[in-house]
Formats: structure tokens, sequence, C-alpha cells
């Protein structure tokens, strides 16, 4: 896997919240991992989607962040949904506190990367999506389509 210009390498993407939630703040965090969990990762063996994060006592928690387990694992092993804890600044923490207590919000992790050896997620600020808001991304994800496609076909 060849390093990005920034650093960063992409494991894993969650398009699907780019699609189910209006994407507000973006922190960047470490996480708290074992080592079989670090390799599964390696192989690709993560799946974001269902995933989220909540504030509990004052740290940082990711639910639902299915890690496969490792396939050359010997007798250590993980269980592939545990809660993950993710490493922010105390200043990063207390504007989570005050923004999650407001009705609707939700951490929502967007990319798993690699980034200079290290795994980090990179986890938004998040309000739901109504209905009719998927259908107007729908539509305008199809109008761009078309004039793309458009602006080809001029160009030949």
């Amino acid at each position: 896997m060849p390093d990005k210009p920034d650093g960063k390498n992409l494991i894993a993407d969650n398009r699907k919240a780019r699609y189910d939630f209006h994407l507000f703040d973006t922190y960047e965090a470490g996480l708290v991992l074992l080592g079989t969990e670090v390799k599964a990762i390696r192989e690709g063996r993560v799946n974001l989607k269902d995933s989220y994060g909540r504030v509990e006592n004052g740290e940082v928690f990711l639910y639902n962040l299915h890690i496969s387990p490792y396939s050359h694992r010997g007798y250590a092993e993980h269980a592939p949904l545990r809660r993950r804890k993710l490493l922010l600044t105390k200043s990063e923490i207390r504007k989570l506190i005050g923004k999650t207590t407001e009705r609707g919000f939700t951490l929502v992790p967007t990319r798993l990367y690699f980034q200079r050896g290290l795994v980090k997620v990179s986890v938004s600020l998040a309000k739901g999506k109504k209905t009719y808001d998927k259908r107007e991304t729908i539509r305008r994800r199809e109008i761009d389509r078309e004039t793309r496609a458009l602006v080809k076909e001029r160009s030949r």
C-alpha cells in the first residue's frame, strides 16, 4: 500500500455516513487497539458501517466497529464488536460533550486510515437526514452526473 502525499493511507471509508447524515465538525482520533486487531486491519478486515461514537464519563468510545479476527492468530483473539476507546484531547472531548448533548447530534466515524504507522479514525459530529434530504442528495448526484456526461459529449 503506497503512502499518499499527505501521509495518510486509507483503510476503510464510511460512504453511507455521508448519505445518512449531515456532517459538521470532524476530529482526528487515535484508537486503543490490541495487536491482533491492528494485524487484521492491515489485512483490510474492518467495517465502519453502523458504527457510532459515544461520550461516557469524560471519555469517547467507538461502538460497532467490526474488526474480523486475524487470519494467522494463535491463542490470542479479540471480540469483533467490542467497544474501543478514542484518543482525543481534553478540549476536543469537552466540545463533543457540549455538542452531543444537543438534540439529534451523534458521533459517526467517516474514515479509518494509517498515519505514520498508527491507526487513526476520522470522527464527525453528525445530524441524521430526513427522507426528503436523502432524495435531494440522490437528485443532485444524478444532475451532476448528467451535466458531466453532456460536457464530455461536447468536448468530443
